[in-house]
């Protein structure tokens, strides 16, 4: 049999209208709460979501879009964000944009349709280097890419000043011929180059480097095809974790060790990078604030929708190991 909600009302001994609240997170006593908790146990009484949404014309749920599920960055971000929306009484709709704006799209409108009450997003090119305010319906924060036009809320890594102190340390410990593989599909990938240059060119040093997609084939194979071409760098930087292990892949198949061959870094300081060889040098992220800020700062907007734009700018931290020793030493 069917157990409605005047059943409940009638086991707690309260109203429709008090279950309706208690069961909305409302404004409820401690003790009517725990009646009409008593009373749903006891039925087996099942809410009906989709009503519930229609009658209120929106959900209690977060949309978070990320590039690439993949990449441990965002799994790390995905889960802080998670952490905050349950602490929230929120759900969380994941989807994966595979850097495709077309994908990214629809599930924009997809966040619509469901009536979420805002998205937290790691935008395509387009959206991120938009040179107009984004408007797309709900409120949305951005993380990890966000050009300074797009006039959304944002939470991102201070990407040149980051691979200024990866670029300022390798030339530090002595070597001149330094390359670097950078993402062509964001915006994140061209302000860490820039940083990267501008540190390179500081120490009177002209960098090296090439723009691929950011996944381990990709890395793999444009190392693979640099270091055969016999153009080998003394030093080589990977702009994200799944860059990075394709280049220890590359050098593996190459029979280069490091740091005794080459030295390398990169960004994101998965716990991998501290076993692999001498231990690899890297930027680490604060991911977890990245996804928690974010979830905050949307809250906010929902309070609040006339706050102005704040956009966060986080630091990352060099974390120096075995793979960038001190050349000739």
């Amino acid at each position: 049999m069917t157990v409605r909600i005047k059943d409940v009302a009638a086991a707690a001994g309260v109203s429709v209208a008090t279950v309706s609240r208690a069961l909305a997170g409302g404004p409820v006593s401690a003790e009517l709460r725990k009646r009409v908790d008593a009373a749903v146990a006891a039925s087996g009484y099942r809410p009906n979501l989709s009503a519930r949404r229609l009658r209120s014309q929106q959900a209690q749920t977060v949309g978070l879009i990320v590039s690439d599920i993949r990449n441990p960055f965002f799994t790390s971000v995905s889960r802080a964000v998670e952490d905050a929306a349950y602490g929230a009484g929120l759900r969380v709709i994941l989807c994966n944009s595979d850097e495709d704006p077309e994908k990214e799209a629809m599930y924009l409108r997809l966040m619509a349709e469901e009536r979420v009450t805002g998205v937290i997003l790691s935008p395509t090119r387009g959206i991120a280097e938009a040179q107009q305010p984004v408007d797309l319906g709900y409120p949305v924060v951005l993380i990890d890419r966000a050009g300074p036009a797009c006039g959304v809320d944002a939470v991102v890594l201070d990407n040149q000043q980051a691979a200024q102190g990866l670029a300022e340390h390798l030339a530090s410990q002595g070597y001149r011929r330094i390359g670097g593989l950078f993402g062509r599909t964001s915006s994140t990938g061209a302000e860490r180059q820039a940083g990267f240059a501008s540190a390179l060119a500081r120490n009177g040093l002209t960098a090296e480097a090439r723009f691929i997609l950011p996944t381990a084939e990709a890395a793999e194979a444009e190392t693979l095809a640099w270091l055969s071409s016999g153009e080998r760098p003394d030093a080589l930087v990977a702009s994200n974790a799944q860059s990075l292990l394709g280049v220890l892949r590359a050098l593996r198949r190459l029979s280069l060790e490091v740091p005794r061959d080459i030295a390398v870094a990169g960004f994101d300081n998965e716990p991998w990078t501290e076993l692999a060889g001498p231990g690899i040098t890297v930027i680490e992220q604060p991911v977890y604030d990245i996804g928690r800020m974010a979830m905050a700062m949307l809250q906010d907007r929902l309070r609040q929708p006339d706050l102005p734009t704040r956009r966060v700018l986080l630091t990352g931290r060099l974390v120096t190991r075995g793979s960038t020793p001190l050349r000739g030493v």
